[in-house]
């Protein structure tokens, strides 16, 4: 059983979300591609089609969410103050088809790491999120002694009937 950190409180008045993208907030549809043929066949996969925009994954209405949330908070006199970061395994050049699907969903997240694959706790550690989600457990893991973390059985690498399912570790 995976023990989670608890939110971060140098931030009081300000709440922060993190979300891995493929299988999270876009689809598996290049996950599945990395999965059965290799990262050169994911790499040509993402430039052939880094002008068409992912399909939505489980979490893209959340996101959506909060993205409305920020923006009639802005108009607002109290206004609640939200920040959202992408943090995913993409560096470049799969990179720019996830920017140019959180553009053409007219969605803004604050903050974008692409991490080339690199563990993300201790990135995740520096953006203080109050929650992070992430569809495979390896990632989960990690984060998860650094930042409140949990598990969305989603996708090619959880390999359930296409039920998005959130677990979340157990707290400290």
């Amino acid at each position: 059983s995976t023990e989670s950190m608890r939110a971060g409180d140098r931030h009081p008045h300000e709440v922060r979300i993190a979300l891995d993208g493929d299988a999270v907030l876009f689809s598996d549809e290049a996950e599945r591609v990395y999965q059965q043929n290799g990262l050169p066949a994911f790499q040509r996969h993402e430039i052939d089609n880094a002008e068409l925009p992912l399909p939505p994954g489980p979490f893209k209405p959340f996101l959506d969410a909060l993205h409305q949330l920020q923006q009639a908070s802005r108009q607002s006199d109290a206004p609640m103050h939200i920040r959202t970061a992408l943090v995913t395994a993409r560096s470049a050049p799969a990179h720019e088809r996830a920017i140019r699907t959180l553009m053409s969903w007219n969605i803004a997240v604050d903050e974008a790491m692409f991490l080339g694959g690199l563990p993300k706790g201790g990135f995740l550690q520096e953006f203080e999120p109050d929650f992070f989600f992430d569809d495979q457990t390896g990632h989960v893991n990690n984060a998860a002694a650094h930042v409140p973390a949990g598990h969305v059985s989603s996708g090619i690498a959880n390999m359930i009937s296409g039920e998005t399912v959130v677990s979340l570790p157990a707290s400290t």
